[in-house]
């Protein structure tokens, strides 16, 4: 049983299951709620993010400049601080994490996490604020440093290998033109020099029955290094019928499904790859009815990681998600974001 489990003491029953429920339906899915954070006390709430954030020494603090394990309490407020006995520096529980410098309790944190983890199609920043009763602008910055948390797991990554099956698809979104009210005004819509400029495809790499690496281009042309890159020798790569995948096949075996036809047809198909994209659209237009192309990449991401773990209990996914919060050094986008010194 996992350490969140032992935490908030979640008994989750041994009863023989419906065959035909589904995972997430279970009671094993839940094993954490809102109403057990808000019952814990400031103390409690800091006794599990520290138990989380050093699970190696059960809690005990971990000097965040040095790594020593030797540091003595050095509390006066309702933060807890330490100092370590190695290199004679302060630190808190939040020190070098995402969290860092940060003003609301950590039990809202603990609350927003879970919030987060609990929305299968994302959480708007708004609706964050109104459930937290916090500014959208604390409540964004928040989200966002949750989205950047999700991301690092696949920063980096490389995907497939030798007898591995990887999916390549793109999803084109943004540069909507509104058409004009009358007939007679309306534009050809299709044509270049009618567009905004804002449109772009988010390109999605997604291993079967594995992970998903996504990435934002001005066309699906300019992905195909990233995808190169990010995709093992050996990989067998489907896509569909776009001219635009022709140069994998300089380095993959690539299988190319005709959607016009059928969508999948001697297994070969993007059926993954498409699921990720209704995920992702789900979230664009039932949460956030709009993404800004300046971060789209950052819900991309969100995306991703809520589609490849999508079966897991929501504790798995808390403990996931602040293991990699705490592991993230500070945000260089969004630490000072409204005090003018975000770069």
């Amino acid at each position: 049983m996992s350490l969140l489990v032992t935490i908030f003491d979640v008994r989750i029953s041994n009863m023989v299951m419906n065959v035909s429920q589904h995972f997430l339906l279970s009671a094993a899915a839940r094993m954490i709620s809102l109403k057990a954070i808000f019952s814990l006390s400031d103390a409690d709430a800091w006794t599990v993010f520290q138990r989380l954030r050093w699970p190696e020494t059960d809690g005990a603090a971990v000097c965040s400049h040095c790594g020593h394990d030797r540091c003595y309490d050095v509390t006066r407020g309702a933060t807890p601080r330490f100092r370590c006995s190695a290199c004679r520096k302060d630190f808190s529980p939040t020190s070098g994490t995402l969290f860092a410098y940060h003003k609301l309790s950590i039990r809202d944190y603990l609350a927003a996490i879970a919030l987060f983890v609990n929305a299968v199609k994302g959480v708007s920043a708004l609706q964050m604020g109104r459930d937290l009763d916090v500014s959208y602008k604390a409540a964004w910055v928040l989200c966002h440093k949750l989205r950047e948390a999700m991301a690092s797991e696949m920063k980096g990554a490389v995907i497939g290998g030798e007898g591995k099956t990887v999916e390549v698809d793109g999803m084109y979104t943004g540069g909507h033109i509104r058409p004009a009210n009358l007939k007679e005004d309306r534009v050809d819509r299709r044509l270049a020099k009618h567009q905004t400029g804002k449109r772009q495809v988010v390109v999605a790499i997604r291993e079967r029955d594995g992970r998903t690496v996504t990435a934002v281009f001005k066309s699906e042309d300019a992905s195909t290094d990233f995808i190169k890159a990010r995709v093992a020798r050996g990989t067998t790569v489907h896509t569909d019928e776009a001219a635009s995948w022709e140069s994998l096949r300089a380095k993959f075996r690539v299988r190319t499904i005709n959607h016009s036809q059928a969508y999948s047809h001697d297994d070969a198909c993007t059926n993954q790859a498409e699921s990720y994209f209704s995920r992702l659209r789900r979230a664009e237009r039932g949460q956030h009815h709009q993404i800004s192309g300046n971060y789209l990449g950052r819900y991309a991401a969100e995306m991703g990681w809520r589609e490849d773990n999508r079966r897991q209990p929501n504790g798995t996914l808390f403990t996931r998600i602040v293991g990699l919060a705490v592991r993230c050094r500070v945000s260089v986008d969004f630490t000072g974001r409204w005090q003018r010194q975000a770069a």
